[in-house]
């Protein structure tokens, strides 16, 4: 029982599994970031090259 109560606490005091956890978030918030700075950027590249592509 002793043994039993020992791995519990071991396993309450083990951070490695909620360390991985919070960089996949914060990997997945930066990169869903990223994407829409991106998908922003384009579409008013876009418009700029419409306006230059009709002006011309």
């Amino acid at each position: 029982m002793q043994n039993f109560i020992a791995q519990a606490k071991r396993f309450v005091r083990d951070e490695e599994g909620a360390t991985m956890v919070e960089y996949g978030l914060m990997v997945a918030l930066i990169a869903i970031v990223c994407i829409g700075a991106i998908t922003t950027i384009g579409t008013t590249l876009n418009a700029v090259f419409s306006d230059i592509a009709a002006k011309l």
